[in-house]
């Protein structure tokens, strides 16, 4: 920076501080978190000191697990959640229904009832999404069965999900297209996609005619993901990838998933992985 330009940031700072409603501060486009099941605290309010610790804005919670099935159902898990945030000063910055990779939507009551519930514990910690995972057991590919199951039912969910002001994201590996008509079937604005770019990837799509084609109304929330690799390091263009998204004028959340090389330390990853997306997306 050279002297005049330090003499301006100084008397904009000064000015700043003498009336901060005259000169409001710049808001960040992009917030930065992770998943809790990636820095290896599902459900459990220390994912939240990893997330401080490693200098992230919020994590992602997972609504329940295997071993708690009724997960932020239950009064105490909820509030040791809400609790956590507020020590840490990490923000709750969505939920997710892992669970439904194993126990599917499109077949199993028992999930139906998870992501009503899911409704409810999000509201109760201020949070505007949940993520529905519809991989492995769930994955609807070639299913369209499984697909109508899935618009059948939330058809049924997403009128209270838009009285609790909450969005439920898909995330799987059908195509932009395919999300798109899941959607358009439910006829809700509180279903959208829940986009994760290596996951497009891997099913064989074009991320950036996806990211194009569903634009910053039907994109909820974003993960952030390299398997087995940091972020940088594997074989998504990320340079690329930023552009795309300022380019649709996406603003919210970004969750880092993953991203850590086997064997690898995950604070170090993760603060790699943070500084990483913030050269990316906050500094330019």
């Amino acid at each position: 920076m050279n002297r005049r330009a330090m003499i301006r940031k100084s008397a904009w700072l000064v000015a700043a501080a003498a009336s901060p409603d005259a000169w409001p501060l710049p808001v960040p486009q992009f917030q930065l978190g992770a998943c809790d099941w990636s820095v290896g605290k599902s459900l459990n309010p220390e994912a939240f000191d990893r997330a401080k610790q490693i200098g992230l804005q919020g994590i992602q919670v997972s609504y329940n697990t295997s071993k708690n099935p009724d997960g932020l159902s239950v009064a105490d898990t909820l509030q040791s959640i809400k609790a956590a945030a507020e020590r840490t000063g990490v923000k709750v910055s969505s939920l997710a229904i892992g669970e439904l990779n194993r126990v599917p939507y499109k077949s199993a009551e028992i999930a139906e009832q998870w992501v009503w519930n899911s409704v409810d514990a999000a509201a109760g910690l201020s949070v505007k999404v949940v993520l529905l995972a519809f991989f492995s057991d769930g994955d609807l590919r070639n299913d369209e069965k499984g697909k109508k199951a899935v618009i059948t039912k939330l058809k049924k969910v997403a009128p209270y999900a838009e009285k609790k002001g909450v969005t439920l994201g898909i995330e799987s590996y059908l195509t932009a297209q395919e999300h798109l008509d899941i959607i358009q079937a439910v006829g809700s604005e509180s279903v959208k996609v829940y986009y994760d770019f290596r996951n497009a990837a891997d099913a064989g799509n074009d991320v950036f005619k996806e990211i194009t084609m569903l634009g910053k109304e039907m994109i909820c929330e974003l993960h952030m993901k390299e398997n087995g690799q940091k972020l940088g390091q594997g074989t998504m263009d990320w340079p690329k990838i930023a552009k795309a998204v300022k380019d649709i004028g996406y603003a919210g959340w970004m969750q880092i998933e993953g991203a850590t090389p086997p064997g690898a330390d995950i604070i170090e990853c993760y603060t790699y992985n943070r500084h990483y997306l913030e050269g990316l997306f906050l500094l330019k």
